[in-house]
């Protein structure tokens, strides 16, 4: 199925279009105090109400942060609006709260824990939390991590079928095709990127009771690990098919095994539809990819090298045609993955020539599709990450380690992203090219759930739109030149309200 792919984006120049495909982010990260501890505070109550907010959320601790962007073709985009939030939320932290950096939650002891379980201010959410921790404990749901939400541009889509129409009786057929060999081929590699950007070599005191013996060394990614943030090993969801992968997670929840298709903990969510059953009618419409611990080497918790590669490695996965016993390939990559994850990082990976070989490939399917100079560039980078393991950031981080701990680093980085934040000469800074009055009012607006695109009018004059419940206002700088802009946005938004629920995913 799907043969000759890659012959056919070159022959109808669709490289270019695949590029851009649409990337969105969603980053988890814990607000710590002084003592670098999980914060005992409330959820910031500037950021309004976690019911309807777009951007700003929390997940299964009160402390636990979720920065969510919108999809964006551009990285630049995608990065611009991801540190334009990541301002807004530092900027919204009370008191001494600061970001711990890393995936692997900071020291926990008994005190922590039972703050963490008895205080939960969203009620209509705390039946699946509880059971959560029924079934996982309290510590799992305390990892964090970066969710990468892929999508192809429907023009690509709608010009590739025209080429396997006699394969595919419909358009949905066919995207849910090239979606699924999307995932399947990330599970097949998905240890290449466990090994390029695993960033959890450790956990602090009071996570592991005892310390299992393959973590008794720094490892790769615990996170990613049989270990981390994953299923239980008898409730798998395989990925050998796409009705075999629908059928097992409706299974799973039909029997009260998840409590609903959010506990899937895959490597891969296949997501634009409101249950399993409607994605062979209606058509998966993106890729939730869940691979990525958070880094702390660059302030935004992602990095920009990796979400470029990724944007390549995707159009690789895309043209890669599947092994006829996608069974026990599939079967091979997750043993795969769970041995890079959970090798010693300083240390050359085992399937380093096989990691050549991909780069190779890669390097090829790059001359022929002529690409950009940043993507050579990339590519480049990361084979020298493949040959040096010094240079991953999971070794990088066991450089830094103390007495066999990461606290101390964690607080530096945190205090210092802080003081950065705080410290900037402007309200926020990829906004430079407005007033600071309409820094405060895009601030404002999105403290309290407002949506906010910038776009620009036929004669290239800004314009900032904003939009909440199906209300959108097309705002001038000079509409926005105002004493209080929280006055000012519940007059553009009567029923902007105020509050907190939020979604544990």
């Amino acid at each position: 199925m799907l043969d000759h792919l890659l012959t056919v984006i070159r022959e109808e120049h669709l490289a270019e279009q695949l590029y851009h495909s649409l990337v969105g982010l969603e980053i988890e990260e814990h607000r710590i105090d002084q003592h670098g501890r999980l914060s005992q505070r409330p959820h910031p109550r500037q950021l309004g109400s976690r019911t309807i907010h777009p951007y700003l959320q929390t997940d299964f601790t009160e402390s636990q942060l979720e920065v969510i962007t919108d999809p964006n073709p551009n990285i630049g985009g995608t990065l611009d609006q991801l540190d334009t939030l990541q301002t807004v939320a530092y900027r919204s932290l009370a008191g001494d709260d600061r970001i711990w950096p890393l995936s692997m939650p900071p020291k926990l002891d008994e005190t922590d824990l039972q703050f963490v379980r008895n205080h939960f201010e969203r009620p209509a959410i705390k039946p699946y939390r509880e059971h959560l921790i029924h079934k996982y404990g309290l510590k799992h749901g305390c990892m964090t991590g970066v969710h990468v939400n892929y999508s192809l541009p429907d023009p690509v889509i709608n010009r590739l079928y025209s080429h396997y129409t006699q394969e595919f009786p419909t358009l949905v057929a066919f995207k849910n095709a090239l979606y699924f060999r999307l995932a399947q081929n990330f599970v097949r590699y998905q240890w290449l990127l466990t090994y390029l950007f695993g960033a959890s070599p450790i956990a602090e005191a009071g996570f592991f009771d005892p310390v299992p013996a393959e973590l008794q060394h720094p490892v790769r990614s615990i996170r990613n690990s049989r270990f981390g943030f994953v299923n239980l090993p008898q409730e798998q969801v395989g990925y050998e098919s796409l009705p075999g992968h629908l059928a097992q997670l409706q299974a799973m929840i039909d029997a009260g095994t998840y409590f609903s298709a959010h506990e899937f903990y895959g490597p891969v969510r296949l997501k634009g539809q409101n249950s399993a059953q409607n994605f062979l009618t209606g058509g998966i419409r993106y890729l939730e990819l869940r691979d990525f611990d958070n880094t702390p080497f660059t302030p935004n918790g992602v990095s920009r090298h990796a979400l470029y590669f990724l944007k390549f490695f995707m159009i690789y996965l895309l043209t890669q045609p599947l092994p006829e016993n996608i069974a026990t390939a599939l079967a091979t990559a997750r043993l795969k993955n769970q041995t890079v994850a959970l090798e010693d990082p300083l240390q050359a990976t085992q399937y380093q020539a096989e990691g050549e070989q991909i780069f190779a490939a890669m390097r090829e399917m790059a001359k022929q599709l002529n690409a950009h100079t940043e993507q050579w560039e990339n590519i480049d980078d990361l084979e020298e990450v493949l040959m040096h393991p010094e240079l991953t950031p999971a070794a990088k981080l066991v450089a830094k380690m103390h007495e066999g701990s990461l606290m101390k680093f964690g607080q530096a980085v945190a205090r210092q992203w802080y003081h950065e934040r705080i410290s900037a000469p402007t309200l926020l800074p990829r906004l430079t090219q407005v007033t600071a009055a309409t820094q405060r009012f895009v601030m404002a607006a999105l403290q309290a759930g407002v949506r906010f695109y910038q776009v620009r009018d036929e004669d290239g004059a800004d314009l900032l739109m904003f939009t909440f419940a199906g209300v959108t206002q097309v705002l001038q700088e000079r509409d926005m030149q105002v004493g209080d802009p929280n006055q000012r946005l519940h007059e553009l938004f009567p029923d902007l309200p105020s509050g907190d629920q939020g979604v544990i995913v």
